[in-house]
């Protein structure tokens, strides 16, 4: 496997957009419902602390962003968001694409990396953060509304930089 992860480029915004639209759709794992428009997109990305682009035989597999996950004095805190569409699932990129954020984080000057809403129902997530040692903080019940009308519960996981 050839993977690279690096920083998103203005000629990936399709890509990127292709796949936070695919995700969103899926309504399993992500907050959103709004679709990103090109134009959208482009800020979105750029208005990100970092923005990452796993890149797998040269075709863009996968990203995350990160950005401070509060203001002034919480400022510390990262938070991230990580998406793989389901053409590249189970090939290990979200694994990779954790460890780089977490490094990146570091080089940002983050102390701590923090997860608001960790969907119950995305186990390999969940199995990933406990494998690369995110420290459970509670559950939420029924805190996330899936696509299906249903409610999940939403874990929080942090990690200390």
């Amino acid at each position: 496997m050839n993977l690279l992860i690096r920083e998103y480029q203005k000629q990936d915004l399709p890509a990127l957009t292709d796949i936070w639209n695919t995700v969103i759709e899926e309504g399993t794992s992500f907050p959103q419902t709004e679709f990103l428009t090109p134009k959208q997109a482009e800020f979105f990305f750029g208005e990100q602390t970092f923005t990452a682009v796993a890149e797998l035989d040269g075709k863009v597999a996968g990203l995350y962003i990160l950005h401070p996950n509060n203001v002034g004095r919480c400022g510390h805190q990262a938070n991230a968001g990580y998406m793989i569409p389901p053409e590249s699932r189970g090939k290990g990129i979200g694994e990779y694409l954790v460890k780089h954020s977490i490094q990146q984080a570091r080089l940002m000057g983050f102390r701590l990396l923090q997860f608001n809403a960790v969907v119950k129902t995305n186990t390999y997530a969940i199995q990933l953060y406990r494998k690369l040692g995110f420290i459970e903080i509670g559950t939420v019940p029924q805190g996330f509304l899936s696509k299906d009308n249903t409610y999940q519960d939403i874990i929080l996981f942090y990690y200390s930089l």
